[in-house]
């Protein structure tokens, strides 16, 4: 495994930055999004729709870097980010931040960061989908709703999380590749 260095805290802070900015940036949207789906009582829907966002600088992170703890570190500072900049759930999240970025970091370890491509970012989008689910159904009340409302959920959150923390993860670092910032060895 990888030690950390100078260049890689660089670079999960730059990428925690540029994340933490959209995640802020999306609070209104979601707001707007919310507020849509009320009166039809599908609310809960919109974090769903939009938690692959909220989450994707936990896997972009871990895949970039492959180090251990750089997916949590990555999605907690760009929680960091986003409350600082006056998100509209204040201190709150940084633990969903933690929370998150632990989710995407057991899809990693998983494979003992060794491995890096579709199968580990599906894994990840799995375990990520898991954790912040489960902090869901005790935190926002999940727990009352009827199981096919809970299975509605958690399959727009796994679509979500699988489109922004895999696919859009997997498309971002092979720019990167192009571009000549990574290394090929990072496919």
């Amino acid at each position: 495994m990888k030690n950390w260095h100078l260049r890689d805290i660089i670079l999960v802070t730059i990428l925690a930055i540029f994340m933490g900015v959209i995640f802020w940036a999306l609070n209104p949207v979601y707001t707007l999004l919310a507020a849509a789906l009320a009166p039809l009582g599908l609310q809960p829907l919109a974090n769903e729709i939009l938690l692959g966002v909220w989450v994707m600088a936990g896997p972009l992170a871990g895949f970039i870097i492959r180090i251990p703890g750089a997916a949590t570190l990555g999605e907690f500072l760009g929680a960091v980010v986003e409350m600082f900049l006056g998100g509209i759930w204040g201190a709150s999240t940084l633990i969903s931040g933690a929370i998150q970025g632990l989710g995407a970091e057991i899809g990693f370890a998983a494979t003992g960061y060794k491995r890096f491509g579709w199968g580990t970012l599906a894994l990840s989008t799995l375990t990520t989908t898991i954790v912040t689910f489960a902090w869901d159904l005790l935190r926002s009340g999940y727990a009352t709703y009827h199981l096919n409302f809970l299975l509605l959920l958690f399959v727009v959150r796994l679509l979500s999380v699988f489109f922004f923390g895999g696919v859009l993860t997997k498309l971002i670092a092979n720019l990167l590749i192009r571009a000549h910032v990574l290394p090929t060895t990072n496919r």
